[in-house]
């Protein structure tokens, strides 16, 4: 299953981030921590040429401190990119944001002549929050859902910085696929666009190689099974989501396993590492390749076929 979510303002949002770019001194795109590359916006990359950015690990408190730390290392191998991991528990550390606008323009009198900084992100990855903790004062609407945030506005913040606040936005084509599953599980996608069981399903999967002591502990389970499958079973059977026949819901399953997750019941973790998003972009690489390849032969076929009918 292929899961997108792209309303018709987040079209609207990618085209005015568009025109407002040039003329930003320094992006800040915020992204969250348990999934740093699938949250990541691939507009920022193909726009901002030389333009300063930084990456704000968002929800680091719910993310696995160890991998989080792998994540700052590979985001900072790029030039002008500096990673900053922040949870809305720790006001300090989301201010010192300001001090890095700063470091990151070092040729720039930040008293004489102000920045213009443009902030970005996923939906529901914590944008309004922290820039209501960083201006000190409630100036965006903030709410636990995707695309709370719809349109731009402009907002001042100490050390002369003029912050441009935009709408939260995905984009058209999530590559690769595991990445929208990603999204999905974290809740950057809006619960209607996806089935519950099948994110589910992959999250098990997942959390049974990676965190399964986590799961030992939540769900007081003495031994794991192998399969995802069967894990919504043991979850659904000790949590009392059972339909007629004794056969487990796997709807219900699935959004205590989600909501634990999101919410951190779970333990601090993070859903993919820069080793295993090389991986799976590679192989992204070869099937796409594989089919191009296979439309273009379509392609030729057809083309034969016109010239042999018109003959």
């Amino acid at each position: 299953m292929s899961i997108n979510w792209f309303p018709g303002h987040m079209h609207k949002a990618r085209k005015e981030i568009a025109e407002v770019m040039p003329q930003v001194d320094i992006i800040i795109e915020m992204l969250d921590a348990r999934i740093p590359y699938s949250s990541e916006n691939p507009l920022v990359s193909q726009l901002r040429k030389d333009t300063p950015c930084i990456k704000v690990l968002n929800k680091a408190d719910l993310a696995d401190p160890s991998r989080t730390e792998l994540w700052v290392t590979h985001l900072e191998q790029e030039r002008g990119i500096r990673a900053l991991p922040t949870c809305q528990q720790e006001p300090q550390a989301i201010k010192r944001l300001l001090d890095l606008c700063e470091q990151l323009l070092p040729e720039r009198n930040l008293a004489l002549k102000g920045a213009r900084a443009m902030i970005m992100g996923i939906p529901n990855v914590g944008k309004s929050t922290f820039i209501n903790i960083l201006a000190g004062r409630t100036i965006a609407k903030t709410g636990n859902e995707a695309g709370v945030t719809k349109s731009q506005q402009r907002i001042k913040l100490e050390q002369n910085v003029v912050l441009t606040d935009t709408p939260g936005f995905l984009w058209p084509k999530l590559s690769p696929a595991s990445c929208g599953y990603r999204l999905a599980i974290t809740g950057a996608i809006k619960d209607t666009a996806f089935d519950y069981a099948d994110i589910a399903l992959f999250a098990a999967d997942f959390l049974l190689e990676h965190y399964p002591e986590a799961l030992k502990q939540r769900y007081a389970l003495d031994e794991l099974p192998q399969q995802g499958l069967e894990l919504m079973d043991c979850i659904g059977a000790k949590r009392g989501c059972m339909r007629k026949g004794g056969v487990v819901d796997l709807q219900k399953a699935g959004t205590i396993l989600i909501g634990d997750l999101r919410t951190g019941q779970l333990g601090p973790l993070t859903l993919e590492t820069p080793d295993m998003i090389a991986v799976e972009c590679q192989q992204a690489e070869q099937e796409a390749a594989i089919k191009a390849k296979e439309k273009a032969e379509r392609e030729k076929i057809r083309q034969q076929r016109a010239k042999k009918k018109y003959r």
